[in-house]
């Protein structure tokens, strides 16, 4: 029987790198949104370029632990196609919007003065900076147009997640695969953020977005409609996901060499090779 790579402190460890490492990608990108909304500083560049250091650095902190998910749309994917095991899915899911509520408040907590400064009445003109709205709230999209995009873009999120970390693959050496995986929310930023402002994560979406409800945004689960939104940004991802994943293995993966040795779990980064899978995503 393979070997596997125990943690110390075991699932609860798992758990804590999880909840750590998506904290610190939800301070970098809420913090950006509340910047530039809020302060007027910086720009949609600034955006997509935090939101993917955050998920370099969330990956860096937890990735040798728990593989650094962040994502649950990541971990439900990985258990359905990559063997990591279900009865972690709703633990780790649960670690992750727990993370990005505390981060979210956090960050409420830094940018009170400006945000209200912005938007004293706390409305859909600074909602945006914690959760996702279709169009981003001002331009021309429905919350299908949102579904669409939330489901296409969170395949090309894990389609590229699988081919930048399979081991039997091309993976970026000497540690480097958090960096592309950063470079990789960059890109789906600046390409993919129109329609529905690139959730891609239901935790990066709803963790924010009930730390903004129970902070003075009343309208924190509706749209510019008054839509009923938030469910979009959660279902979406995760129908996305398991596409994008389910196309990896179908067009690339299964086509791969099988190299001998020791298996790690599913969803580990290798002790002294580059990481079986991580996250992030935004978000």
């Amino acid at each position: 029987m393979a070997a596997r790579w125990k943690v110390p402190g075991g699932l609860a460890g798992e758990l804590a790198a999880e909840f750590a490492g998506t904290m610190i990608l939800i301070l970098f990108g809420v913090g950006v949104v509340a910047q530039v909304a809020g302060g007027g500083i910086g720009d949609h560049d600034s955006i997509a370029w935090a939101w993917g250091l955050g998920v370099m650095l969330g990956v860096y902190v937890a990735g040798r632990v728990s593989g650094a998910h962040l994502n649950p749309a990541v971990t439900i994917a990985l258990a359905a196609f990559k063997g990591f095991s279900w009865r972690k899915v709703l633990p780790y899911s649960l670690a992750q919007f727990l993370g990005a509520f505390v981060a979210a408040l956090i960050v409420r907590w830094n940018y009170t003065e400006v945000l209200h400064a912005a938007d004293p009445g706390l409305t859909i003109k600074t909602q945006g900076v914690f959760s996702t709205l279709p169009g981003n709230g001002t331009l021309p999209v429905g919350e299908w147009g949102a579904f669409r995009d939330q489901i296409i873009g969170t395949a090309i999120l894990l389609f590229l997640i699988l081919a930048i970390t399979d081991a039997a693959g091309t993976p970026p050496a000497a540690n480097l695969a958090p960096v592309v995986i950063g470079l990789l929310i960059v890109g789906i930023g600046m390409a993919w953020g129109t329609d529905a402002g690139y959730a891609i994560n239901p935790a990066r979406d709803f963790g924010p977005r009930l730390a903004s409800y129970f902070t003075g945004y009343g309208g924190a689960f509706r749209d510019q409609t008054g839509y009923l939104y938030f469910w979009i940004p959660i279902v979406a991802p995760i129908l996305g996901g398991l596409l994008g994943a389910g196309l990896y293995q179908a067009l690339v993966g299964r086509f791969l060499p099988k190299e001998p040795g020791e298996a790690e779990e599913p969803g580990r980064i290798p002790q002294n090779e580059t990481p079986e899978t991580v996250e992030a995503g935004r978000g």
